[in-house]
C-alpha cells in the first residue's frame, strides 16, 4: 500500500541516518538606497528622502497659533474664559493648561501628543508652553511627522464682574454675620486660620470687622449658605436667616432681595471655668458641676479636673438650656508648684495628682499654701509656674454659682502650665500665620490713616486686639494638637536682621519654652520669592558700588 509523500515530510534513509527535506521560501527585502538630500543610506519605501530630511523640509505646525493673551482679574486672580466665564486657574495647573490649549487656533488639525509648561520668571507676566504634535506631511502622502513648538501667552489684567461690582453701591446679595459675646477675640483668630486653611473665604466680596465678630459679604445666596454650613462643622453655633425686599421689575415681576444670616457662636472658650446646670451635668454624667472647658470643636468638650471625667455638649443641646462661663482665662492668676503627688492612673497628658501650690504674689510675704487635686499631674513638676482660678475670695454674680455647695468647692482650680514671657518668644519666632487680606489690610490702612491725620489710633481696641493675638500665638506654641488644625508658615529673615538678635539668644534661658518644629512649618512661596529678589537687588547694589 502506497502513501502520498510531500516535500516537507519526505524522509530518506541513508546508511541508517534519517534526513528531512525542507522547502526554502525566499524573503523579499526592500533595496537600500541613498537619500536624495543628505545621502544617508535608507530602506526604499516609495520615497527617495529619509525621515529626518522630510521632518526638516515640512512644517505641520504652520497653521497653528504661536502666541496669545490671557486676561486675569487683578483683584481675585481668576482667568477670563470667553465669552463671559471666569474660572480659578492657579499657575501651572491643569485648568490653566486646558484654557491655553483651547485658545490655540489650528491645533485641532493635528494630533496633540504632549503639552507642558516652560518655567518663566513670575514677574515677567509670560506663560510659555512646549507642545508636541503629530500630523501627516502634505507633500508626502501616508507619512506621519512629529514636531515640537513653543507658544507664548502674555498676561493682561482686568476686573471680573464680581470684583467690579464690589466698587459700586448695593454690591452684596447675602451676608453672614458671625458673633460671639465674649471679652476677647481669640476664637475669631482661630476661626480665621480654619477659614484660610480650607479656602472658605474665596467667594467673599469683602470682609468687615465688627465689635463682636466679623461680617462676610457675598454676591450670591448659595455662597453664604455654604459659609454657614462650614461654620457649623467647625464650631458650635446657632443660625437664623432673614430677607429684605429691595426692588421689583414691573415688566418681568422679578424681585430682588438681600439675605442675611446671623451666626452666634457658643460664648464658651477653651480654659473657661464653667458651672453646668443640673440637667446638663446629669446628661453628661458629671457628679461635679464645676468643670473646665478643655476644647472647642463642633461640640463643646468639658473636663472634670477632680475625676478626669470628660463630656461633649452639642450646639443644639446647649441652646436649649444656654449658660455662660463662670470665669474666663482673663481672670487666672499665677501659682508656684511646690509638690506633686500622682494619684491613680491617667491617659495622654492627663493624670490626677495632689498638687501643693502657692500664689506667686504671696512668696516672701506669707506661707499660705493650697492643697489642690488637679488633672495636670504629668505636666507639672516642683518649681513650675501654673495658671489657675483663685476661688477663695472671688465673688461671682452668677445664678448657677450660688446654687453650688460652697463647702465642697475647691479653693483653687488649676488650668495649664505657665511659661515665662520673654522678648525672644514675642519677637523671635521662626514661624508666622497668614491673615485674611480683606480684613487685616483694611484695618491696617485705617490705623495708618489715623496716624497721618494726627489722631490717636483705636487705643483701647487696638491694644486689646494685639494682646489677644499674642495670647493666641502663645497658645499655638503650647498646644501641639491645636497646631495640627492650622497652617503655620516659615518666617524668612534677612541675615543682617538675624545677626542683630544673636547676642540676645544667650542671655535668655529658653530651655523650658515651647517651640515649633521646622517639620510643622510650610513655606510661603510669595515671601520666599520676595526675599530672594530683595537679596538679588542688594547684591547688584554691592557690585555696582564696588565698581
Amino acid at each position: 500500500m502506497s502513501h502520498p509523500t510531500s516535500v516537507m515530510d519526505l524522509q530518506v534513509g541513508f546508511d541508517g541516518i534519517d534526513q528531512q527535506i525542507v522547502a526554502f521560501t525566499p524573503q523579499h527585502t526592500n533595496p537600500i538606497i541613498a537619500c536624495c538630500n543628505c545621502g544617508k543610506p535608507m530602506e526604499a519605501n516609495g520615497l527617495v528622502m529619509c525621515p529626518d530630511c522630510i521632518r526638516q523640509s515640512v512644517d505641520i505646525t504652520e497653521g497653528i497659533q504661536k502666541s496669545g493673551e490671557l486676561t486675569f482679574c487683578k483683584q481675585c486672580g481668576k482667568l477670563h474664559n470667553p465669552p463671559s466665564h471666569w474660572l480659578f486657574a492657579p499657575p501651572e495647573s491643569r485648568e490653566l493648561l486646558a484654557a491655553c490649549l483651547k485658545r490655540l487656533k489650528g491645533l485641532s488639525k493635528v494630533r496633540l501628543l504632549d503639552a507642558r509648561f516652560i518655567w518663566t520668571e513670575p514677574h515677567s507676566r509670560r506663560i510659555k508652553l512646549k507642545i508636541k504634535v503629530q500630523g501627516e506631511a502634505e507633500a508626502y502622502q501616508n507619512t506621519l511627522v512629529q514636531q515640537s513648538f513653543e507658544v507664548e501667552f502674555v498676561e493682561a489684567t482686568a476686573m471680573c464682574p464680581a470684583c467690579a461690582k464690589s466698587y459700586t453701591a448695593n454690591t452684596w446679595v447675602a451676608s453672614v454675620q458671625v458673633r460671639q459675646k465674649v471679652a476677647h477675640k481669640r476664637t475669631f483668630f482661630y476661626l480665621e486660620q480654619l477659614i484660610l486653611k480650607n479656602h472658605a473665604h474665596k467667594d467673599t466680596i469683602s470682609i468687615e470687622e465688627d465689635k463682636e465678630g466679623l461680617n462676610f459679604f457675598y454676591s450670591e445666596r448659595k455662597h453664604a449658605i455654604k459659609m454657614v454650613d462650614f461654620l457649623s462643622g467647625i464650631v458650635p453655633i446657632k443660625s437664623k436667616s432673614s430677607e429684605e425686599f429691595i426692588s421689583q421689575d414691573t415688566h418681568t415681576s422679578k424681585k430682588t432681595f438681600k439675605f442675611t444670616f446671623f451666626v452666634e457662636i457658643v460664648p464658651i472658650c477653651k480654659d473657661d471655668l464653667v458651672v453646668l446646670p443640673k440637667k446638663v451635668a446629669g446628661s453628661l454624667g458629671f457628679q461635679n458641676r464645676l468643670v473646665l472647658c478643655n476644647k472647642i470643636a463642633n461640640t463643646v468638650h468639658f473636663l472634670d479636673p477632680l475625676t478626669l471625667k470628660t463630656g461633649e455638649l452639642t450646639a443644639n443641646n446647649y441652646w436649649r438650656t444656654p449658660f455662660e462661663s463662670l470665669a474666663t482665662s482673663k481672670t487666672v492668676i499665677e501659682f508656684m508648684v511646690l509638690d506633686v503627688e500622682p494619684v491613680g492612673p491617667g491617659y495622654g497628658n492627663l493624670q490626677l495628682a495632689d498638687i501643693t501650690v502657692a500664689r506667686t504674689s504671696d512668696l516672701g510675704v506669707n506661707d499660705t499654701t493650697y492643697y489642690v487635686r488637679s488633672h495636670l499631674g504629668r505636666i507639672l513638676h516642683p518649681g513650675d509656674n501654673v495658671l489657675g482660678y483663685y476661688l477663695v475670695t472671688t465673688n461671682f454674680n452668677h445664678e448657677l454659682w450660688d446654687g453650688l455647695d460652697q463647702d465642697r468647692v475647691a479653693e483653687v482650680v488649676l488650668v495649664k502650665k505657665a511659661f515665662p514671657v520673654t522678648a525672644k518668644r514675642n519677637k523671635g519666632r521662626n514661624w508666622k500665620l497668614k491673615r485674611m487680606a480683606n480684613e487685616y489690610n483694611e484695618r491696617q490702612a485705617h490705623q495708618d490713616a489715623m496716624v497721618q491725620q494726627g489722631k490717636r489710633k483705636d487705643d483701647a481696641s487696638a491694644d486689646r486686639q494685639n494682646r489677644d493675638y499674642e495670647e493666641f500665638l502663645q497658645e499655638l506654641e503650647e498646644d501641639p494638637e491645636l497646631r495640627t488644625e492650622v497652617d503655620l508658615y516659615r518666617r524668612f529673615v534677612d541675615p543682617a536682621d538675624d545677626n542683630n538678635d544673636d547676642d540676645n539668644d544667650d542671655d535668655d534661658d529658653d530651655g523650658d519654652l515651647p517651640e515649633v518644629n521646622l517639620e510643622e512649618l510650610k513655606i510661603d512661596e510669595d515671601e520666599e520669592l520676595e526675599v530672594f529678589v530683595k537679596n538679588q537687588k542688594a547684591e547688584e547694589v554691592d557690585k555696582s558700588s564696588k565698581r
